[in-house]
C-alpha cells in the first residue's frame, strides 16, 4: 500500500517520497486514516517505528483541507504537539516542515534552555503548527505570549516520558487553555496502564491502535548481556569498539557525572565522544548530536532524557553502560536502534551491583536477555553488590532516589518524581547462548544470576538519579 492510497494530498506524498519513504509502517496505516476521520486516537508504537509521520502527515492533511482564516490579521495555531525533551521538539518539528514543505503552513518549535524573546516573535507572527515542551509553554502562556484557543487538534508525543517526568499538573494546565471541542491524539512508545488512565480523562470514544505487542522490544534489536565488574567497564566498552571497529555507539550512562567522566576515559583512549544532557547547554546539545549524526563523533555518551528525540537512520549500536533504574527506559534506550525495520544491536554492561535491575527488565519485556563473557573481562566471583547510590562516579554512576524533570527538556523548572522499587560478532566470546531454565554446564565467571533468592540485598537501595 502507498501513501497517496491512506488519502495524502499530492503535495504531502511527495515530500514524503523525496525522503525516501514509499511503504508507510504498521503504525502508519492504522493511524493516518484514524486521524483523518476526526476522531480522538490512543496509539500505542515502540519507538524508532515511525509514529512520528503517523501523526504528522494526517495532522498537515487535516490542516492544508481548509481554508485558513486569520483572528486579528495573525495566523491562529490550529495544531499543538507537546513533547516532553527539547530535542524531540526539534525533531517533531522538522518532520512537520520537511513533510508540509509544499504546503501553505508554518509552525515552529518553542522550548527551554535558549532566549525566549526570539520564540515570542516568532509566536507574534503567526504559526499554524506549535510543537512544544511542557514547560516552556507554561512560560509563553503566564507571558500572555502565546494564545491557544484557536487550538483544534492537540498531540501528545511520548506521553508515557511526560508522565515518568512528573509533567502531568504542566499538562492539566495547557488542557484547560484549549477549547473544549477539539481532536486528541495520544501517541506513546510503551502503552502503561497510566497512560489508559491519562487517555480515560482526555479522549472521547477514541480509536485505540497498538502495533506491538505490550512492553516488546523491537525483534530485529540484538540484546546482549556482558557481565563485568564495575571498575572495568570503561575498559570493556574501549575494547568492544576498537575490536569490533564500532565507529557510531549510542552509551547511556544513569548520571551526568558519569556521563562526562566516561567521555574524558573514552578521549584517553583515542575515541572521539561527547556528552548529551540536561547541563549542557543547547548549543553544545546540538552540536553533539550534529556531529554524532554527521559521523565525526565515535560515540554520544548520553542520559536518558536528554536523549529522546535522537533518531539515526541505521544507527548501528546501542551500549548500556549503566542498567536505566526504570524498566521502560530499556526499551526507549534500545528503541534507538533498529529503527524503521532496520537492524541493530543493544549491549548492556552488567555489573554484581545491577542484577535486580537487569530482573527487572527481564520480567518487564518478558524475555530473557542473551549473556556473553568476554574473555580478559570476565566478573570477579567474589564480588559483593554495592548499593548504587553510594557510588558518586564509579564504574555504574551514583545518584538518589529522585528524579528531577528540571533543567532539562522542558526548561519549565523544576519538577520531580520518586521511582518505586520496582548484533555483531563480539570478541573471543566464550558462549552466546541464552540461559535457559535448567542448571549450568560447569563452572563460569559470576554473572547475572535469576530469582529473588539470588539477588543481593544491597540492591533494594536502588539509585533513581537520572540526569538529563
Amino acid at each position: 500500500m502507498s501513501f497517496s492510497s491512506l488519502g495524502l494530498s499530492e503535495e504531502i506524498v511527495r515530500a514524503v517520497t523525496e525522503q525516501g519513504y514509499t511503504t508507510p509502517t504498521p503504525i502508519q496505516l492504522q493511524a493516518v486514516p484514524a486521524v483523518l476521520a476526526g476522531g480522538d486516537l490512543l496509539a500505542g508504537a515502540q519507538t524508532g517505528t515511525g509514529k512520528t509521520a503517523g501523526f504528522t502527515l494526517p495532522l498537515l492533511q487535516r490542516l492544508s483541507s481548509v481554508e485558513r482564516v486569520k483572528i486579528n490579521g495573525h495566523v491562529p495555531i490550529r495544531a499543538l504537539i507537546l513533547t516532553p525533551t527539547r530535542e524531540l521538539a526539534a525533531q517533531v518539528e522538522e518532520s512537520v516542515r520537511v513533510y508540509g514543505k509544499y504546503l501553505p503552513l508554518t509552525s515552529t518549535c518553542i522550548f527551554g534552555g535558549v532566549g525566549i524573546n526570539p520564540q515570542i516573535r516568532q509566536l507574534k507572527q503567526g504559526v499554524d503548527i506549535l510543537v512544544a515542551t511542557p514547560g516552556r509553554l507554561l512560560d509563553h502562556m503566564q507571558q500572555n505570549t502565546v494564545d491557544l484557543r484557536n487550538v483544534q487538534i492537540l498531540v501528545l508525543d511520548e506521553a508515557d516520558r511526560m508522565l515518568d517526568m512528573g509533567f502531568i499538573r504542566d499538562i492539566r494546565k495547557v488542557l484547560a487553555a484549549l477549547p473544549k471541542k477539539r481532536q486528541n491524539l495520544l501517541f506513546s512508545a510503551t502503552f502503561s496502564d497510566e497512560i489508559k488512565s491519562l487517555a480515560d480523562g482526555l479522549l472521547n470514544a477514541p480509536a485505540m491502535i497498538e502495533v506491538a505487542r505490550r512492553n516488546s522490544t523491537v525483534e530485529v534489536i540484538g540484546q546482549k548481556i556482558h557481565p563485568v565488574d564495575r571498575d572495568k567497564k570503561h575498559p570493556l566498552l574501549a575494547h568492544l569498539m576498537k575490536t569490533n571497529a564500532w565507529n557510531q555507539v549510542l552509551v547511556f550512562t544513569r548520571t551526568k557525572h558519569g556521563a562526562n567522566k566516561l567521555v574524558e576515559q573514552l578521549e584517553r583512549d583515542n575515541i572521539t565522544a561527547m556528552a548529551i544532557h540536561g547541563n549542557k547547554s543547547q548549543a553544545a546539545r546540538t552540536r553533539a548530536l550534529s556531529e554524532f549524526k554527521d559521523g565525526k563523533l565515535q560515540a554520544l555518551i548520553a542520559t536518558d532524557i536528554a536523549a529522546r528525540g535522537i533518531d539515526i537512520d541505521q544507527l548501528p549500536h546501542v551500549v548500556n553502560y549503566d542498567l536505566p533504574n526504570v524498566p521502560e527506559d530499556y526499551v526507549h534506550r534500545i528503541g534507538r536502534t533498529g529503527r524503521a525495520g532496520a537492524t541493530g544491536s543493544a549491549v548492556s554492561l552488567v555489573c554484581v551491583d545491577e542484577h535486580d535491575l537487569l530482573h527487572d527488565i527481564e520480567r518487564f519485556i518478558k524475555r530473557e536477555i542473551p549473556v556473553e563473557f568476554i574473555e580478559g573481562f570476565e566478573p570477579d566471583p567474589k564480588a559483593k553488590a554495592q548499593p548504587i547510590q553510594l557510588r558518586s562516579g564509579g564504574g555504574g554512576g551514583g545518584g538518589n532516589r529522585q528524579r528531577s524533570g528540571g533543567n532539562g527538556g522542558n526548561g519549565g523548572g523544576n519538577r520531580s518524581r520518586t521511582q518505586q522499587p520496582g548484533g555483531g560478532a563480539q570478541p573471543q566470546a566464550q558462549s552466546a547462548k541464552p540461559r535457559g531454565p535448567g542448571k549450568p554446564q560447569g563452572p563460569a565467571p559470576a554473572g547475572p544470576s535469576r530469582g529473588p533468592a539470588s539477588r543481593p540485598s544491597a540492591l533494594t537501595h536502588r539509585s533513581g538519579g537520572r540526569g538529563r
